[in-house]
């Protein structure tokens, strides 16, 4: 296990036991004998709103983080994620939602499947600068129609 997987279960347990959690960037470091760059890394990549967190971050005087993990029902989360999602998503971070679905139970495999599919780059045969752009909008009403 990686000290960014060490630090990202260190948090979601930290949540398990409180609504959201305060953390100095720079103490969380020292904790975990690493750089501060690392926490960032690891809270940019791992405490997304796709994944259902909401992370505030200021800088300065040891780097304060607020992380609170985002509860919602299956459509309040479904809209969450669709304000939050960019305008323009990779075949990648599609994946990456749909990991989430899955493990939130939003989706089953068949319909996992299906939004796979309908977004990847064989089905999707455009011009590479409107390719993400195009597998956002069908990523988007796929989705808002899964129930």
């Amino acid at each position: 296990m990686g000290i960014s997987d060490i630090i990202e279960n260190f948090i979601k347990e930290q949540l398990r036991q409180e609504q959201f959690i305060e953390i100095q960037r720079n103490e969380l470091a020292d904790r975990f004998n690493c750089v501060p760059s690392q926490i960032n890394y690891v809270i940019q990549t791992r405490f997304k709103p796709s994944q259902g967190y909401y992370v505030e971050s200021k800088r300065g005087g040891g780097g304060h983080i607020k992380i609170k993990k985002v509860t919602l029902n299956t459509d309040d989360y479904i809209m969450h994620i669709i304000a939050n999602m960019e305008n323009s998503i990779t075949a990648k971070e599609v994946d990456i939602y749909i990991s989430n679905f899955l493990t939130y139970e939003i989706i089953n495999e068949k319909e996992a499947k299906l939004l796979k599919v309908a977004t990847s780059d064989n089905v999707l045969n455009v011009p590479y600068e409107i390719k993400d752009k195009l597998r956002a909008n069908i990523f988007k009403n796929m989705i808002l129609n899964l129930n």
